[in-house]
């Protein structure tokens, strides 16, 4: 595996895909359609994920791929893998909050060691480097070239007045409950896999979920997160979140800056 193109590939392929999502953003209609599982799909899941899954295959044969909007891809059994998740945060992007990202993972032995994670409609872009660590892309995003970045660094947190980061569309009783047992001196909401970006750059310092997730939703932020120096462990025994679980399948978990002095869920 050359790392210096896998991370090129995904990054442009993050790109072109949330050209795409923002072509149809900008329409007037964003039909929404049911999934099997209940879960929404728009024209814009499925047109980035042709254009992913397409370009992943092309450049890597040999690796397994993991997407959402494709069930039969979930079947597998692997512990290296790619993994995607087209446009994380439908329901963000149909309430035209703008709080979607592109997700694109490298699973490697059951942990995710590369990944992008694009805002397209915030602008913001988040990647892991080939070399190690992670930066943020400003600039216009240009799938050709890269723009200018700056490194990504958890921070050092202050346990008497943490920075904590919510899902803002799957926030529930919980969850509240479970932020409520640390002394908090911010809390924000925010959609997708921009919680973990947060946490990594250092803009928060805990970002727990209590609520159902799969691998495809967590991969790429994790990773970015990971390489800029935070963890993200299970809810029930703080052990490390792994991949390649039955189904991708997630339990609950917390991401957070090493120095959160963290209570284990019951």
């Amino acid at each position: 595996m050359d790392k210096k193109e896998l991370v090129a590939v995904m990054r442009r392929l993050a790109i072109e895909a949330g050209a795409a999502i923002m072509e149809i953003y900008g329409g007037e209609d964003l039909e929404v359609r049911a999934k099997g599982d209940e879960s929404p799909v728009t024209a814009a899941d499925e047109a980035a994920d042709e254009l992913i899954a397409r370009g992943l295959r092309e450049a890597f044969p040999d690796l397994p791929l993991v997407t959402e909007e494709q069930p039969d891809s979930h079947a597998q059994e692997a512990k290296t893998f790619l993994i995607v998740d087209p446009l994380d945060g439908t329901k963000e992007f149909v309430k035209r909050r703008g709080e979607f990202t592109v997700n694109i993972a490298y699973v490697e032995n059951g942990m995710p060691r590369h990944g992008v994670v694009y805002a397209p409609a915030k602008g913001r872009l988040f990647y892991t480097l080939a070399e190690g660590g992670a930066v943020e892309e400003t600039g216009a995003h240009d799938s050709a070239r890269t723009g200018q970045t700056r490194p990504l660094r958890v921070a050092a947190p202050d346990n008497s007045a943490l920075r904590v980061v919510a899902s803002k569309s799957h926030r529930d009783a919980a969850t509240d409950a479970y932020i409520a047992r640390y002394r908090v001196a911010e809390l924000k909401s925010a959609g997708s896999s921009l919680k973990f970006c947060l946490v990594a750059s250092g803009e928060a310092d805990l970002y727990p979920r209590l609520g159902r997730t799969m691998e495809w939703d967590t991969a790429a932020g994790h990773a970015v997160l990971a390489a800029a120096g935070g963890r993200v462990v299970r809810f029930d025994d703080l052990s490390p979140l792994t991949y390649g679980k039955p189904g991708f399948e997630n339990p609950f978990f917390i991401a957070y800056a090493p120095g959160v002095e963290l209570i284990a869920g019951t």
